[in-house]
C-alpha cells in the first residue's frame, strides 16, 4: 500500500488516525460531521484540527484506500461529501488502536514560558497573564463538564465519556495550579538578583560553566 512502512501498517499522522477513528462507527460521516464531533471530545485533550486540514487527511486516507467518498444530493444549494472507513481503514486503525506506541505528551504552556522569562516584564504583568489563564481553565473546565454530561447519552459515548471526565478534572487542576503560581510569584521577585546600581542594566545571569557545574552535582546526587 502506498505510504506504508515495510511492516504494511500506514504511515500516518496523528490527525489521520484520529479522523479514522471517528469513521470506526457505523454511519458515513461529513467532514463537518467529523469536526464537530472533535469539538465535542477531542478538543479538550488533543486538539481542534481546521476543516483544511480535515479536508487534506480525508483526501489522503481516500488516496491510500482507507476510505470511500460519495457525494449526497441534498437538494439544497450545495451537496456534501459523506466518508465511510473500508475495512482496510478499519483494519489498520484497529491495529494501530492496539499496537502502536503511545506518543507521550507534549505541552506547550504559554503562560508558563511567560512565567519561566518573568525577568522581561513584572509581576503585575505575570499575574495578569497567569489570571487570564484562570478564566480559560475556568471555561475549559464548564464546557468539559458539560459535554461529560451529555455523553451519557448514550452508551457508545462511554468511552468518550471517560476522557471528557478526565478533562474535567485536568481542567480544574490547571486552574489551581495558576493560582498556585500566582501566590509564588512574590517569592521569586524577592529571591530574583537586581541590576546592579550605577552598573549597566544587564540582567544577571549565571555563566555557562556554572550551568554545567550545578548539572554535574545534580547527575552525581541522582543518577539516571
Amino acid at each position: 500500500m502506498k505510504g506504508s512502512d515495510p511492516g504494511g501498517k500506514p504511515n500516518l499522522a496523528a490527525t489521520s488516525w484520529a479522523l479514522l477513528g471517528m469513521l470506526s462507527y457505523e454511519h458515513e460521516l461529513s467532514g463537518y460531521d467529523i469536526r464537530k464531533f472533535i469539538d465535542w471530545s477531542m478538543r479538550f485533550y488533543y486538539g481542534s484540527p481546521a476543516y483544511s486540514q480535515i479536508y487534506s487527511e480525508l483526501r489522503k486516507l481516500e488516496q491510500l484506500g482507507l476510505v470511500t467518498s460519495r457525494v449526497e444530493n441534498t437538494g439544497g444549494t450545495r451537496n456534501r461529501r459523506l466518508y465511510k472507513i473500508t475495512e482496510a481503514g478499519l483494519d489498520a486503525v484497529t491495529r494501530w488502536a492496539n499496537e502502536a506506541p503511545v506518543d507521550p505528551p507534549t505541552l506547550k504552556h504559554g503562560a508558563l514560558l511567560r512565567v519561566t522569562l518573568g525577568h522581561l516584564t513584572n509581576p503585575a504583568r505575570l499575574k495578569e497573564v497567569l489570571q487570564e489563564h484562570v478564566t480559560y481553565a475556568d471555561e475549559m473546565h464548564r464546557k468539559a463538564a458539560k459535554d461529560a454530561r451529555w455523553a451519557g447519552a448514550d452508551p457508545s459515548w462511554a468511552y468518550a465519556r471517560v476522557a471528557l471526565q478526565w478533562a474535567e478534572r485536568y481542567y480544574a487542576n490547571e486552574r489551581e495550579l495558576a493560582l498556585k503560581l500566582i501566590k509564588e510569584l512574590d517569592e521569586a521577585e524577592a529571591a530574583f538578583p537586581q541590576a546592579q546600581k550605577g552598573g549597566p542594566e544587564k540582567i544577571p545571569w549565571p555563566t555557562p560553566e556554572f550551568w554545567y557545574e550545578i548539572e554535574k552535582k545534580a547527575n552525581a546526587e541522582e543518577p539516571d
